[in-house]
């Protein structure tokens, strides 16, 4: 799991069929500071997510379970939208 914002939207007209249907949002990772990094991963939106928004996104097995699809190729899945982010110094 970790926390990331919302940088941008991602189409792909041709896909794996078991991915027909979801929406794909293109995350940044956020360091320990709160800062953007580097670092971007695809992911599947389950929450309603949108552009800027700070997000949690889980990897993994997880990320499929979440959304019941047992054989979608899913890497990456937003499961929530942070209000606020307190992190100390």
């Amino acid at each position: 799991m970790f926390i990331g914002q919302v940088t941008g939207n991602l189409w792909a007209t041709k896909k794996d069929e078991n991915l027909n249907g979801l929406k794909f949002l293109v995350v940044r990772k956020l360091n320990y500071k709160g800062e953007l990094t580097e670092d971007m991963v695809v992911a599947v939106d389950s929450v309603g997510a949108g552009s800027g928004d700070q997000v949690i996104v889980v990897g993994g097995s997880s990320a499929r379970h979440v959304l019941g699809e047992k054989k979608a190729p899913i890497d990456a899945t937003i499961v929530g939208i942070i209000d606020t982010l307190e992190l100390e110094k």
